[in-house]
């Protein structure tokens, strides 16, 4: 259904099911419902489940507004607004495990109730900080006795299948989710999942049986396949089982650890303890100047200069590109009950792209990432160095992340650096002519107002804060 043009602007990622669909109106987040989805929705808000779930805020906040918010539509929903949406490829390994238990237990607790979920997608879970939250309202519906839920294979495929990748064959999962919106396909498992390995926990009932099912059933239509199974006595008890059995599952699955450099990395990077403090005290006065609302901290690592920036800020997403480091760094901030850090996966020489339908289903990083203070602490020599990103680029990008007016603190590892040596050893001489800090702050001063700058006690790096667009 059409919106006319009153400065709502459609979701792009909101359009498969045809029974809602989510707007944005200004900082508003709305929901369209017609007339099925209404009709879903006076029963769910009336139950004791979907109240409880929403009072311990494992659902996103939602209230019914004016319907005539959306014109067209029957009834309309207004939710919280998520500080950061994120995908499930940019998260760890606990992220996107903690996030399926949660899918488990919402789709647990509504069938006891009387109802179930149409979806069982990933991309259906968001995060306040280090706590997933479910954000699909429109997924709810009362649950048809004898059905299915028609979710599972979604479920496999962008939760279950990736944990099973890196839990028992120590794959990163994540370049599998980033390639396909739909997620991993039951028939690339069974190939991966051949001889002994065909008999891990999980693999053989959701992986081998659920796609020699599928294939089995390529042709009946959805309506015979749901009367099949009723004839065979398929009932919500059958429906608990076998959500509990794998929630059970996935409880055992646990991150391989194959060990990482970066894991380490605050203890072998060569900052003395004076380095350190003089540069958390420069970090704490730029983010202390104006409380922001969003902070992007690249190349997070550990998380020290989140933790700083997270005690003014709304919002900080850190951003690392090691799988190990965020996950350590997410279990990190779940104990600790922290709900103003997200910590993601990602390499900042290759962020996430748009992806799915026409390119914008999901927006890339850069569509999202528009933040009032940008980190990029011992950043820029790995991208200009390591990955032969020239210089102005890294700072064309580095400034992009931020809005105008938005506030930019980047550290510059000098070339006789001990880091930046290591770097330039594995590169051809005089290839990085220009990786100079003279040439450095001619391009910042190009693209930004340097309000100050810092030369940290070792003598090889300096910090600088500046205004974007200033």
């Amino acid at each position: 259904m059409a919106v006319p043009d009153t400065g709502i602007r459609v979701e792009p990622g909101s359009f498969r099911d045809p029974a809602n669909r989510v707007f944005h109106a200004g900082d508003e987040v709305l929901r369209g419902l017609g007339p099925d989805g209404a009709r879903d929705w006076r029963a769910l808000s009336g139950s004791a489940f979907f109240a409880e779930l929403l009072a311990e805020g494992k659902i996103c906040g939602t209230e019914p507004v004016d319907a005539t918010r959306l014109p067209g539509w029957t009834a309309v929903l207004r939710h919280e607004r998520i500080p950061f949406v994120s995908h499930p490829y940019e998260w760890s390994f606990a992220m996107l495990r903690d996030a399926a238990l949660l899918h488990l237990e919402i789709l647990r607790r509504a069938l006891s109730a009387g109802f179930t979920t149409k979806d069982g997608s990933a991309y259906n879970l968001q995060w306040r900080g280090a706590s997933p939250v479910f954000i699909d309202v429109g997924s709810f519906a009362p649950l048809a006795e004898g059905e299915p839920w028609a979710g599972y294979r979604q479920f496999c495929q962008t939760l279950l299948y990736p944990l099973l990748l890196q839990a028992h064959l120590g794959l990163d999962f994540q370049p599998w989710l980033r390639a396909r919106v739909d997620g991993i396909e039951p028939d690339q498992m069974r190939r991966l999942f051949r001889g002994a390995r065909r008999l891990l926990p999980g693999v053989p009932t959701h992986v081998h049986l659920h796609g020699a099912m599928q294939g089995r059933n390529a042709r009946a239509s959805t309506t015979d396949v749901r009367a099949q199974l009723k004839a065979a006595g398929y009932s919500r008890d059958l429906a608990l089982a076998t959500v509990r059995g794998i929630d059970r599952l996935i409880r055992r699955l646990d991150r391989r650890d194959e060990g990482s450099h970066w894991v380490d990395y605050q203890r072998t990077c060569g900052y003395t303890v004076r380095d350190r403090e003089e540069k958390e005290r420069f970090v704490e006065a730029a983010v202390a100047a104006a409380p922001p609302g969003l902070v992007l901290d690249l190349g997070a690592n550990d998380g020290r200069y989140a933790r700083i920036a997270a005690r003014h800020a709304a919002q900080v997403v850190a951003v690392e590109q090691d799988p190990a480091v965020v996950d350590s760094l997410y279990r990190a901030l779940r104990a600790e009950g922290e709900h103003r850090i997200l910590p993601l996966v990602m390499d900042l020489a290759d962020p996430s792209p748009g992806g799915g339908w026409r390119g914008v289903e999901r927006a890339s990083f850069g569509d999202r990432a528009r933040a009032d203070v940008v980190l990029a602490l011992a950043v820029a020599h790995h991208l200009a160095i390591g990955c032969n990103v020239p210089l102005p680029e890294v700072l064309d990008q580095l400034v992009a992340y931020a809005r105008p007016g938005g506030r930019l603190v980047v550290e510059f590892v000098h070339p006789e650096d001990p880091m930046a040596r290591r770097l330039l050893a594995n590169k051809p001489d005089g290839l990085f002519p220009e990786y100079r800090r003279d040439e450095f702050e001619r391009l910042l001063a190009a693209r930004c107002r340097v309000e100050r700058q810092r030369e940290l006690p070792c003598g090889t790096r300096t910090l600088y804060q500046a205004v974007v667009g200033g």
